[in-house]
């Protein structure tokens, strides 16, 4: 059954049985030391994390399908408190966040969840998940024994649980939800609140039990969670970790397979060789639930990223990408990973305990079931770095590459190891769509164009300082978001400033040039003079000094600052005491009577744009708000909207826009909020040629991108476009060229596949029959693209890597015909790596298969199924 079908089962599963609200027969949840107990039945089980916010509804189906198939048991979601309600006591949960069908579609396709509610989330998201309102509440302060904080954490935490109670989906009502989670990860800031931390635990706990929700709750990161929550670990290895009584299960609620990202930043990325190494050991030494964050990461639409300085894309490197596609090797492999820990849990389940034995000074294994039990299970593990090592393990001899487990299901054959993968690699191209129409010999660029109009763009200047009839003049300077509340990116303060013939004599005689000093500022910072912008800071997150030279003329001076956030704070103690915009003094030096402070000064504000405040990016704007035509000699421009209209990419490949020929701003698509955009580039150095899975991981280790900007490609979700008209819409603050966007696909191009014999076959294939386990190379291409060609083929010793494959001394020279013939013009296709289909090029070695293929898109003809 293909991912497709599943998704229309999923579908039409979720509306039936929606009807009946019973997705399951009803059951309980307990747990004892070793796992959770499903309806009294101990489980190992795989949970996906996927943030349903970082998705569109109608891309769901499909990322929980794709989930399942690669092994899941259990989606995991965090609650996102600022998207259910962005104003005090009115709800939202439609949309992007329809909560209810998201947990009714994971019901429908059989898999359980996992429900963070925290209410704080961190998750790199804007303000760590609270809503600002929540900060202006009197005498509050978060996260602590407070007692304005806590009524409106219960309020919340009810309104969540009541809300899965009434639609019945709680295990015990026949719905998906088994696990709960209240708070997260408070232990790493607990001491900053001292004893009112250490209560605040307390009663968070009880509150939630207290709820009556009828599945267990977890804390993480939480040492000293009561004997009735279970404590759970996160990070990138939880193998060691023991929860705080031998009465709780081992669970690992956040394993980290990537990271995010920053503006101006290099791209992390984990090695699938690593992560499958991590899950294997954790499982073997004794865990029992082990959750991958993310396994769809998706896309912070809208302003809803954190950090701040966290970019628009949330793809975390994660094994289904920012775009819903797999991302290959990582899904496969542990796709591979899960069956054989599958294949384990009979005696995984039975045991209390592992059985321990030392193999070598950097071998060892755990060996589950066996004695009384049928059942028996091993994990062989060489946590050596850099070496190889050959083990007896009764009575039988294995080769354990370094930093890897072997999985033997049946204590004897090894089904499964974490560094050999034999998973395709999946090469995506970002590109142009070419629609039926398109003449041969166009430029690509073109596809932009508005039809039938010459020039396809449109422009309108942003008024720069006052603008609206609500600003508002005070003394001195106020903090950023107690103006804002987080409602936009943008606040103007305005000063007039007065320069004496004295001063400017002065500035002449002492060659003197006057500077702006502020003493702390966050996030941005755009400084005009009389309407002219002469400066601009970045902090990159952090709390900076801004010093600027400033060019003042003689009577009075209007300064302007337009201070920006990029994603407010997400972590850390006190947030509702983290601000924006300025702190201290805002000083103008070398005035012939001394400094002037301009602190205490008259100021006026102007919070946010006037192209927001009129909705220039609704698909229903008045066009008569003064949009001109655009010419390629008015850009680049500052403070600028631009717009035009575009059809949509043919095909289902995701869409993005190509925002590299701007600087920095805001995007819309037929009024939908795709994110910030910023074209920072990452520093030139710090990326490595190769990256090498073994030794412990950290974020800095295997990162990407060197040199080039951060993000360029921007996600637009297929459900937001109409086959033609689609509104984009731009707003550009420091400068870029508009007429170099373009609209592009995302598609796997090209898949790789990399078999050795010594390699173990797909753990599907897998007889546990010593002799019959010869490795099998798979590959396949997403769906509605068929191999059209083999680009390469090699059994024998190839060398290189996929896209830079070449022949070794070693070829057999039938490779190409053998793969030609099994996999041309099918969506997959599968090949046994061995010397009986292939010959033996050179005997006494061991061969390799190395395949290069191109993926096209395939169109059946009239009246037949696309279905290969």
């Amino acid at each position: 059954m293909t991912t497709t079908t599943s998704v229309i089962i999923l579908l039409w599963l979720a509306t039936a049985l929606t009807c009946s609200g019973e997705y399951f027969k009803p059951f309980n949840v307990t747990y004892d030391h070793r796992a959770l107990k499903i309806d009294g039945q101990r489980r190992m089980l795989i949970s996906a994390g996927i943030h349903y916010p970082r998705a569109t509804p109608q891309m769901w189906p499909d990322l929980i399908a794709k989930s399942k198939d690669g092994g899941a048991d259990v989606i995991q979601t965090y609650v996102f408190w600022s998207g259910h309600e962005p104003v005090r006591q009115q709800y939202n949960f439609e949309g992007r966040y329809d909560l209810v069908k998201f947990v009714k579609l994971v019901g429908a396709s059989g898999l359980y969840l996992h429900l963070r509610i925290g209410p704080y989330v961190c998750a790199e998201w804007n303000f760590g998940g609270f809503p600002v309102w929540l900060r202006d509440i009197p005498g509050i302060v978060f996260r602590t024994d407070n007692e304005p904080f806590k009524e409106e954490m219960k309020r919340f935490v009810k309104k969540i649980v009541d809300l899965m109670r009434q639609e019945s989906l709680f295990s015990w009502q026949g719905g998906p939800i088994i696990m709960l989670q209240i708070e997260n990860e408070y232990g790493n800031i607990e001491e900053s609140y001292g004893q009112k931390g250490k209560d605040y635990v307390k009663w968070a706990a009880k509150m939630a039990v207290g709820l009556g929700a009828g599945v267990p709750w977890v804390m993480c990161e939480q040492a000293d969670a009561p004997e009735y929550i279970i404590d759970a670990c996160n990070g990138y290895y939880c193998d060691g970790f023991k929860p705080n009584s031998n009465k709780k299960p081992v669970l690992w609620t956040e394993n980290w397979d990537g990271w995010f990202t920053s503006w101006g930043g290099r791209l992390p990325h984990r090695p699938v060789e690593d992560l499958a190494f991590a899950v294997a050991r954790f499982y073997q030494r004794g865990g029992s639930f082990q959750n991958y964050y993310m396994f769809f990461g998706g896309t912070n639409f809208g302003r809803t990223s954190g950090g701040p300085n966290y970019v628009t894309s949330y793809d975390y490197d994660a094994p289904i990408d920012e775009y819903g596609l797999l991302s290959q090797p990582k899904w496969g492999h542990l796709k591979d990973l899960h069956a054989a820990i599958k294949l384990c849990e009979p005696a995984l389940v039975s045991a209390e305990s592992a059985q321990y034995i030392k193999l070598g000074p950097m071998q060892e294994a755990h060996v589950y079931g066996g004695g009384n039990t049928s059942y028996c299970s091993a994990f062989l593990a060489n946590i050596d770095e850099h070496k190889s090592s050959i083990v007896q393990f009764l009575g039988q001899s294995y080769t354990l590459p370094p930093w890897s487990v072997s999985i033997l299901p049946d204590c004897n054959n090894t089904v499964f190891n974490t560094a050999k993968v034999g998973t395709q690699t999946s090469i995506k191209v970002v590109d142009f769509e070419q629609p039926a129409s398109y003449a041969k010999g166009s430029d690509p660029e073109q596809l932009m164009i508005q039809k039938e109009v010459p020039e396809s763009w449109m422009t309108l200047k942003e008024p720069i300082g006052v603008w609206g009839d609500d600003n508002f003049t005070v003394q001195g300077i106020l903090e950023h978001l107690n103006v804002t509340k987080d409602t936009t990116d943008y606040l103007w303060y305005i000063t007039r400033v007065h320069v004496s013939d004295e001063d400017i004599a002065h500035w002449k005689e002492n060659t003197v040039t006057p500077l702006l000093k502020i003493d702390s500022m966050r996030d941005v910072v755009l400084i005009f003079i009389n309407g002219q912008l002469i400066g601009s800071s970045n902090s990159k997150g952090d709390w900076v000094e801004v010093v600027q030279q400033v060019q003042l003329k003689q009577g009075y001076n209007d300064l302007m600052l337009l201070s920006e956030t990029v994603g407010l704070q997400n972590y850390g103690a006190f947030l509702e005491k983290d601000g924006a915009g300025f702190k201290g003094h805002i000083t103008l030096t070398g005035f012939k009577n001394g400094d002037v402070n301009l602190t205490y000064s008259s100021w006026t504000y102007q919070v946010g744009l006037k192209g927001e405040f009129q909705k220039l990016y609704a698909t229903d704007n008045d066009e008569s708000s003064g949009w001109t035509n655009l010419t390629h000699e008015k850009v680049p421009s500052i403070l600028s909207w631009y717009k035009t209209y575009f059809d949509s990419p043919g095909g289902k490949d995701p869409v993005v826009v190509d925002l590299r020929s701007m600087g920095k701003g805001q995007a819309w698509v037929n009024g939908h909020h795709i994110g910030r955009y910023w074209t920072l580039a990452a520093p030139e150095d710090g990326c490595q040629e190769t990256c090498d899975y073994r030794g412990s991981y950290n974020s800095d280790k295997c990162q990407t991108n060197c040199g080039k900007p951060t993000q360029i490609w921007y996600h637009v979700p297929r459900s937001w476009l109409r086959p033609s008209d689609n509104l984009l819409v731009v707003f550009e603050e420091t400068g870029g060229n508009p007429f170099e966007i373009s609209v592009k696909t995302v598609s796997v191009g090209t898949v790789c596949a990399h078999v050795s014999e010594d390699y173990y076959p797909p753990v599907s294939h897998s007889k546990y029959i010593a002799g019959e386990m010869e490795p099998v190379m798979e590959m396949q291409c997403e769906d509605g693209y068929i191999i059209a060609s083999i680009e390469f083929a090699s059994y024998g010793t190839p060398q290189g890597r996929c896209q830079a494959f070449s022949t070794g001394n070693c070829h057999a020279p039938t490779s190409s015909s053998i793969l030609s013939k099994a996999c041309e013009g099918k969506k997959r296709c599968s090949v046994q790596v061995s010397n009986s289909v292939f010959g033996d090029p050179c005997p006494w070695t061991v061969k390799t298969l190395a395949v290069e293929a191109r993926c096209e898109p395939w169109y059946p003809p009239a009246g037949l199924s696309s279905e290969l």
